[in-house]
């Protein structure tokens, strides 16, 4: 199937670069369009899978990148009218019959979220199918996989601390230029391995450019963005239908699940057993395999025909198993680990011989200047001066299911204005090998030397648990080079100078951690399960 490239106009007329692959076959058709920053080259096979499936195809570089004039602002606010202006020329098309689907991953996600969210009530009569109904402006369904909510939502936790890593990687690779450089953190890292260390986090733009041999002005602004959920939430007065699809393994899969929870259409969740690539591990067994191209489209098909069910519902797979559980809103909530609802999972208490024995650290010393690294599982023994709270749990008697939230509830006091709490929980098989199972971390405000209950989200697990596997729980004051340093000076950690270390307590007798145990298995299989 023949691939051209058209120029489609945005509303201050700016000439956007769109590849379009139509169907064979005469007649109108539905189309899917997905808009990029990351080069609409990469999505040439997969027009061509939906042109296969009777669908016209675009994919479009967004305004400033690839092959599309203009600047690039990432998050700016050209997206949601360049993409209703793009949706409006697909319609006004000979070979379009007004349907429209909105699809895509990580920023494309945010690029089809933020269309969608632009006209959230008007609809209109198609004048190709009269009985037909569709958006006035945006789309009459998303697929949105894994996606990248927002400047705060993508450079700042839940739960506050900022994600160091993973932005600094992003915008070398992507920010303030037309093209990308996917290993530009690793090149200048070569220069300077201890690039992230230096402070402030806010000078970090000026170290890269000179790293990199060119700018980034935008990095600055990375960091003044507070809002947080406004994406979300704005999803509640949507009602039309939804795909979010996401990664267990995913950093952004609490924003896939909040999405899904809040939308107000017929909305679906698939949280597979992967990252943020949405690919499975290679060594997984074929039956841990989903094609999702064809469950996309057999998703589109019934949400453009309405034969969704005016419900929310997902699944989640357990691992590599090959094994799908079904859950409802409700189900995968952090609400749904309340005390008092012993139903809804299993606790393990900290410093029970039956629940998470403790090693050491119930004492410790949070140092910003030698932080606990996130690059590393190697979990000390013991010392002098410990630097995280270490729990082990005893081999597990029979093979766990885990689908839903998971979290902990720590007992703690820390002697500085702010500190982190970062929990780390890995799963060590019977070999001692190490599978990182759920991460979560918080900053807190309290006052110094106040003990205080503390609750850390662990996002949502889905995992199949072998007999044999034991539990290892650390809690330490920072997970760097992935978070940024708390300072412990109440300064804001982006722009501080000074470090300075944190003497911490854990009680165990108050702490515990909640894992999703599933009691009753409802496994189900996903393609009848989304599309119903």
């Amino acid at each position: 199937m023949n691939i051209r490239t058209v120029k489609v106009p945005a509303p201050d007329g700016t000439a956007l670069a769109t590849d379009v692959c139509l169907p064979g076959g005469a007649g109108p058709c539905p189309a899917v369009i997905i808009r990029t920053p990351y080069g609409r080259d990469a999505h040439r096979a997969e027009l061509r899978g939906w042109a296969a499936h009777g669908f016209a195809a675009l994919a479009q570089d967004v305004r400033g990148r690839h092959g599309s004039p203009g600047e690039w602002h990432p998050y700016g606010g050209h997206e949601g009218p360049d993409g209703t202006a793009a949706i409006a020329w697909v319609r006004a098309q000979p070979w379009s019959n007004g349907e429209v689907v909105a699809v895509g991953a990580s920023y494309a996600a945010y690029c089809a979220l933020v269309t969608a969210l632009a006209d959230s009530g008007g609809v209109q009569r198609d004048a190709v199918r009269p009985d037909a109904v569709h958006r006035a402006d945006g789309p009459d369904a998303v697929i949105a996989a894994v996606p990248a909510l927002g400047l705060t939502e993508t450079a700042r936790e839940p739960g506050g601390p900022e994600r160091l890593w993973a932005r600094a990687g992003w915008w070398a690779a992507h920010g303030d230029r037309r093209d990308s450089e996917p290993d530009a953190l690793h090149r200048a890292l070569a220069g300077d391995p201890r690039l992230l260390d230096h402070l402030p986090v806010a000078r970090l733009g000026e170290r890269l450019a000179e790293a990199l041999g060119r700018e980034l002005p935008s990095w600055p602004r990375l960091w003044a963005e507070r809002g947080r959920g406004k994406s979300a939430a704005s999803g509640s007065a949507v009602r039309l239908p939804l795909l979010a699809v996401g990664g267990t393994r995913d950093p952004f899969a609490d924003d896939t699940v909040a999405l899904w929870q809040r939308w107000g259409g017929p909305a679906r969740l698939l949280l597979g057993p992967w990252g943020h690539r949405l690919t499975a591990d290679p060594a997984a067994p074929p039956r841990a395999r989903v094609n999702l191209g064809a469950l996309y489209v057999r998703w589109a098909r019934a949400a453009l025909a309405g034969r969704l069910e005016p419900t929310r519902s997902g699944i989640i797979a357990l691992g590599d198993s090959g094994r799908w559980h079904s859950a409802h809103g409700a189900a995968i909530t952090a609400e749904a680990s309340a005390p008092g609802r012993p139903e809804t999972g299993r606790w393990w208490p900290f410093g029970s011989p039956t629940g998470l024995r403790l090693l050491h650290g119930a004492a410790f010393t949070a140092d910003p200047d030698r932080p606990v690294r996130s690059d590393g599982f190697a979990a000390p023994a013991g010392g002098a001066q410990p630097d995280r709270c270490l729990l082990l749990s005893p081999p597990l008697p029979r093979p766990l299911d885990l689908a839903g939230p998971a979290l902990v509830r720590l007992d703690v006091t820390a002697d500085t204005p702010s500190a982190d709490w970062a929990v780390r929980l890995t799963a060590l098989d019977p070999a001692g090998r190490a599978d990182p199972l759920a991460f979560g971390i918080v900053r807190r405000t309290d006052p110094p030397g106040r003990a205080t209950g503390v609750t850390v989200p662990l996002g949502t697990l889905g995992r199949r648990l072998p007999a044999g596997t034991r539990l290892r729980a650390e809690v330490a004051g920072h997970h760097f080079p992935a978070h940024v340093r708390n300072p412990h000076t109440g300064e804001d950690p982006v722009t501080a100078t000074r470090l300075v270390p944190s003497r911490r307590t854990v009680n165990p007798r108050g702490s515990a951690l909640h894992l999703p145990v599933v009691a009753r298995r409802r496994y189900v299989e996903p393609a009848p399960e989304i599309c119903r």
